[in-house]
């Protein structure tokens, strides 16, 4: 679901990982017509280290229980 928010409103990726000073940037470069194209692409990197980052943590909470 997020990926397909990210493609279309790639600001409103940002607020759903809990980054919106980066929602906000994004936002503001989404603005723009040639701004949208870099914004979906970031948000879709971010959104790919915002799920390595769960996996890591959830890997790492497994292996101290």
């Amino acid at each position: 679901m997020r990926l397909i928010i990210s493609l279309f409103l790639p600001w409103l990726t940002f607020f759903t990982i809990g980054r919106p000073i980066a929602g906000v940037i994004c936002l503001i470069l989404q603005l723009t017509l040639i701004g949208w194209i870099p914004a979906t692409i970031w948000a879709v990197y971010e959104l790919s280290q915002y799920k390595t980052d769960m996996k890591i943590e959830k890997a790492l909470s497994q292996r101290d229980a």
